[in-house]
């Protein structure tokens, strides 16, 4: 896919000018080589709170933190305006989302989180699964949304409406352990749990891009294919149930003329070759110390057919190190990841609590200091 606004991009290269967020991210999302890497940011709660308070912002200035770490990455979303389907459980410390998804607060030594707990539909049949309360496409408010395009115009904008995420997103009402095993034994009820979740995602994603009136530039999908050392699932299990599924998406980008993100945590590479038939442009998390997900790896395997977003790692220096062990990190991956252009700087995962915020502050001025082209 090539953008109309490509020429213009490489005419302002070639020109020495500094392009906005929206010229950078498209830039590299085309495999081409931007002004600087474009970078984005996603962060626990604890260390979110802790870059607010270093930055002097309030806690709750979320759009001042992105400008002033350089993110150039933005998101537009509806308001959901119905009906709260599933009641939250105080008693027990248990919160309910709107999919029926029970959470309780786990502390930790650095922070805490919330963690998935119950799992309501581990042993449902067929018929529960189809009468289970989830969002209608209906209920949500999408008349803001062409707006905040217009309020973000020089950024690169999100119009998802949920990231597909079968094996997690299923996991969370009906456990892992029988979530993988509705994927081997083409389980009626896992795999209709699976479509209701995709289907109510990606109509809400067409009423975003048609609100958006052509302002939106990419939907972000996601799916944890891989371990740490290994996949998750099979190739087959991935093109019998998972690739038909996120097609649909990828299909709705290409009728908008959008890129595709795809998230995958863990080992995932052995996918994208399937990533890159199905219409999937960029590629994230890029966990460097799982199999085959070295920044040396993927650009060798991929770069100029993929583009990449992440590779920061959130369990390595930038967690563990001195900020200058941190520094030294991410000037080593810009050096393996930015020739040739098709890279956005950005964390693995969101950053964790247990990252000292002066190394966050130093990941991110590096990025802006030898991210430049």
């Amino acid at each position: 896919m090539v953008k109309k606004s490509q020429n213009k991009l490489l005419r302002n290269l070639k020109n020495n000018k500094i392009m906005s967020s929206k010229e950078r991210v498209l830039t590299a999302f085309e495999n081409n080589v931007p002004d600087r890497v474009p970078v984005n940011y996603s962060a626990n709660t604890g260390i979110d709170q802790r870059l607010k308070a270093h930055f002097s912002l309030k806690p709750n200035d979320d759009e001042k933190l992105r400008q002033v770490l350089g993110v150039d990455f933005r998101g537009v979303i509806p308001t959901y305006c119905g009906a709260k389907l599933h009641k939250d459980i105080p008693e027990r410390g248990v919160k309910v989302n709107d999919w029926g998804i029970h959470c309780r607060w786990i502390e930790h030594e650095s922070g805490g989180y919330w963690d998935f707990c119950d799992f309501m539909l581990q042993d449902a049949d067929e018929e529960t699964v189809a009468n289970w309360p989830m969002p209608n496409p209906d209920d949500f408010d999408y008349s803001e949304i062409f707006d905040r395009c217009r309020l973000f115009e020089h950024y690169a904008i999100n119009g998802s409406g949920g990231y597909g995420d079968i094996i997690n997103g299923n996991g969370m009402l009906r456990g892992m352990e029988q979530t993988l095993v509705d994927l081997i034994t083409d389980d009626p009820a896992g795999l209709l749990l699976a479509d209701r979740r995709m289907e109510i995602q990606i109509e809400i994603t067409r009423r975003i891009l048609e609100a958006a009136k052509g302002k939106v530039d990419f939907i972000w999908l996601g799916e944890d294919l891989g371990s740490q050392i290994a996949p998750i699932i099979s190739m087959e299990l991935f093109k019998k149930h998972i690739r038909p599924r996120y097609q649909k998406y990828c299909d709705l980008a290409r009728a908008h003329d959008l890129f595709v993100v795809m998230h995958t945590c863990g080992s995932s590479s052995w996918a994208y070759e399937e990533f890159i038939e199905m219409g999937v442009h960029v590629v994230d998390t890029l966990q460097p110390e799982a199999k085959d997900m070295s920044p040396e790896y993927l650009k060798k395997q991929f770069g100029g057919r993929l583009a990449f977003h992440g590779c920061i790692s959130t369990a390595g220096p930038v967690a563990t190190g001195t900020v200058e062990e941190t520094i030294d990190y991410c000037k080593r991956t810009l050096g393996i990841m930015m020739p040739g252009g098709g890279y956005c700087f950005a964390p693995t995962h969101s950053l964790q609590d247990n990252s000292p915020t002066e190394n966050v502050v130093a990941m991110y001025k590096t990025a802006m200091e030898y991210g430049k082209y």
